[in-house]
């Protein structure tokens, strides 16, 4: 028996790959994180921010009230939702540090931060991440990927010796789409992310110091649990 491939093609025109489209809007429809971010969702949607979607945004508020993290450090702020998510997923119990470069994203982010009263929690370093994150002191007991897709393996490289063992390690939208899984979605501009994308998968789910899952919602998590130092 042979098997049909389904693309489902959504209003907005985005082509997702990773789950059908009944299934991706039931789920958009029944999970709910409990926090109004409502204001963050539509600034995101009216000037075409990438952010965590909303499935994506309630799989973590539970990850991270069973792992409690003390420590996160974070690549790619945009406009703090996803920082901000997480400070009032661990009831302001959390110091988290955030990398961006861009600073119209910069001041929407603070101004949010601020907006929820998160200052104490959240500190953004302006700058390239492939700079600043060498700069960074201490140790962390989380750390979220969620930058420059084609740059994963370079960020993982610096950071990974600043987490602790136990502490988990997450990179957001590493199926890109479904291009990661296959050609046959694979747009030809974006064939050198894809393949950096595979590479680092690849690294990330094989080598020993790291027990790692991939998760296909959103677009594609991949959680890797830090079990002994590299």
């Amino acid at each position: 028996m042979g098997y049909a491939t389904y693309l489902f093609v959504r209003k907005d025109g985005f082509v997702n790959n990773i789950v059908n489209e009944l299934v991706e809007k039931y789920i958009k429809q029944t999970v709910n994180t409990g926090f109004d971010l409502s204001c963050m969702e539509k600034y995101a949607k009216e000037h075409n921010v990438p952010i965590i979607q909303k499935e994506v945004a309630s799989f973590l508020k539970v990850l991270l009230k069973i792992h409690k993290p003390k420590r996160i450090l974070e690549v790619g702020t945009a406009i703090g939702y996803s920082s901000i998510l997480f400070a009032l997923s661990l009831d302001k119990e959390c110091q988290i540090i955030t990398v961006e470069r861009n600073e119209e994203m910069i001041k929407k982010a603070t101004e949010n931060i601020k907006k929820f009263g998160l200052q104490d929690n959240i500190t953004i370093i302006d700058g390239d991440a492939k700079e600043k994150l060498k700069e960074i002191d201490g140790n962390f007991d989380m750390i979220f990927l969620d930058a420059a897709k084609g740059q994963y393996k370079i960020f993982f490289d610096i950071v990974i010796d600043k987490l602790d063992v136990g502490g988990l390690l997450i990179s957001d939208n590493v199926l890109y789409k479904g291009m990661i899984a296959s050609d046959e979605f694979l747009i030809k501009r974006k064939k050198t992310i894809a393949k950096r994308m595979r590479e680092y998968l690849d690294y990330i789910c094989n080598c020993n110091y790291l027990d790692t899952s991939l998760v296909p919602i959103g677009d594609g998590i991949a959680l890797s649990y830090k079990k002994e130092k590299r």
